[in-house]
């Protein structure tokens, strides 16, 4: 099974689409989403209604907070959940609305395929626990959550893309040549973020896995066009679009 694993689209739609053709060119035979397919971007209906064809579709926790009430969320992050709730409660029809909203409250937490597991954040806590690079030097965390993995955990929620190994390194998909080969070792893979990447490149990232073979992949797309939807947007704060030219 050759699987596309996207995670953390938030809205952005041109990343998406330009995703999306990126995966069609490389023969993959399933998508799943991480989670996170709304919140901060411009058009979360539109991204909703494409990611419903997926495959498999993991609840995040700005999906979570669109449907209820975000915690622990930024001013920004907070006021952007909120417009989006509004543009999917509005919907282009009361059919359309209704559909949104059931796709959103019944994605699963996790989901597991043998000894793969799919998650938002972590294995531990699958919508809100976020794993860092940085989390390497805190054995304690890691010994956990690799206690809890059967052989890979997929993850988002970081927008950091790159694998986690029981010996507590990171390795950064530039570190890997864009490659990495795995075995019976455990790891954790940060899969990244179709819409808004945070490690410096301003790029869409995804993963393809074709056991046991895994590839990041980085996708450009018409990155203008998203930051001036967000601009045009008066409940957007402009500097959710300026992160997307820093990949920050």
């Amino acid at each position: 099974m050759r699987r596309a694993i996207v995670s953390d689209i938030h809205g952005n739609l041109e990343a998406l689409k330009a995703v999306l053709a990126d995966i069609q060119s490389q023969n993959c035979e399933q998508i799943i989403c991480l989670g996170d397919i709304v919140g901060y971007g411009p058009e979360p209906q539109a991204c909703i209604d494409a990611v419903r064809e997926f495959d498999a579709t993991i609840l995040g926790n700005h999906d979570l907070a669109a449907l209820f009430d975000p915690e622990g969320f930024s001013n920004a992050a907070e006021q952007a959940i909120m417009w989006t709730r509004q543009q999917i409660e509005a919907g282009d029809s009361p059919e359309a609305c209704y559909r949104r909203l059931q796709f959103l409250a019944h994605l699963p937490r996790t989901r597991r395929e043998g000894s793969l597991m799919f998650v938002h954040g972590s294995v531990r806590n699958p919508v809100n626990e976020y794993v860092f690079p940085e989390d390497v030097y805190n054995r304690r965390k890691m010994e956990k959550l690799f206690s809890m993995v059967q052989r890979i955990c997929f993850q988002g929620h970081t927008h950091v893309p790159g694998v986690f190994t029981p010996d507590m390194t990171f390795l950064r998909p530039e570190d890997l040549d864009h490659r990495y080969r795995t075995g019976d070792e455990k790891i954790m893979v940060n899969v990244g973020s179709v819409g808004q990447p945070r490690d410096g490149d301003w790029r869409s990232c995804y993963a393809i896995f074709d056991d046991p073979w895994l590839e990041f992949r980085r996708v450009e797309y018409p990155l203008d066009t998203t930051i001036q939807a967000i601009y045009d947007i008066p409940e957007l704060d402009n500097f959710l679009g300026d992160r997307l030219r820093e990949g920050r």
